[in-house]
């Protein structure tokens, strides 16, 4: 008998992946987390179903949500990342040995656990790393002039993650970051219309707190309709005019999506995206 994965994307539109065997289902306060493993995309974490990494691909997600912001701030040095319990935009970060620390605000403990053990791949060990397993919103608002950059590495806009898509916490982390500061998150797809929803109204809160606001796209494979869009906003940097490409290439990170030229073509949309953000902005 085949066993598969399933997620309904739309109501008419369901991704599945065949399963060889089930590693792990925990219930924990906040969600149920699975991990499963499989023959084309290796093990998967999955939360109160719906799809967050495969091994196969989660090197997309993780390198775009970290290496655009570090090849702009021209000397970040403190980063708080917020979710990401995987782990992997803190594999990411880890590379580089400017930063002094690494914050990262996960509300769920139970997720970093079992990617430990189950999705070693993901996990990093590094001694600038301090967890701290509270709820995001809450964790940045107390913080001021305090973050060269902030990851927001969250699920999508609802259950645990769902205040982290609010116009508050956006404004929040404005008043974190240093007045050169960059906030990069997951901006859903705009592909499915429900989806697209979410993507205008993450932008227009956005938009209302920083000067400079601009997505940028990346394929993911596992995620609904694999196109997939992260934000970047800022106080005074501009995600393309103040990429220093050969300031970054001389640093000889090792990436397999990431690279400088794609970094100015990610930003670079198709029209009905643009049309999709215009009507917020």
């Amino acid at each position: 008998m085949e066993l598969w994965f399933s997620e309904f994307h739309t109501p008419h539109v369901k991704f599945s992946i065949r399963v060889d065997r089930q590693l792990c289902c925990v219930k924990s306060k906040y969600q149920r987390i699975e991990v499963f493993e499989s023959p084309e995309f290796g093990r998967f974490l999955t939360l109160d179903g719906y799809m967050m990494l495969t091994e196969r691909d989660e090197f997309i997600y993780h390198e775009m949500i970290t290496h655009v912001s570090m090849a702009v701030h021209p000397h970040a040095e403190n980063i708080l990342v917020i979710g990401a319990g995987d782990g992997g935009a803190m594999r990411e970060l880890s590379k580089y040995k400017q930063i002094k620390k690494i914050d990262v605000a996960e509300i769920d403990s139970e997720v970093v656990r079992v990617c430990k053990e189950f999705l070693p791949h993901t996990s990093v060990e590094d001694e600038r790393l301090t967890f701290f397993f509270e709820d995001g919103l809450k964790f940045v608002r107390n913080k001021n002039d305090e973050y060269d950059i902030i990851i927001v590495d969250s699920t999508d806009p609802f259950g645990p993650g769902e205040g982290l898509f609010s116009k508050e916490f956006y404004g929040n982390c404005f008043k974190a970051l240093k007045s050169d500061g960059i906030l990069i998150n997951q901006h859903e797809s705009p592909f499915y219309e429900k989806d697209a929803e979410a993507v205008k109204r993450t932008h227009k809160r956005i938009v209302q707190s920083f000067d400079i606001s601009r997505c940028y796209q990346a394929h993911i494979p596992t995620y609904p309709s694999g196109h997939w869009l992260f934000g970047f906003a800022a106080k005074t940097l501009h995600p393309v005019r103040d990429l220093n490409a050969d300031r970054w290439n001389a640093l000889g990170i090792e990436t397999r999506y990431y690279n400088t030229n794609l970094h100015k073509g990610a930003f670079c949309l198709p029209v009905y995206v643009e049309e999709l953000l215009r009507d917020v902005e």
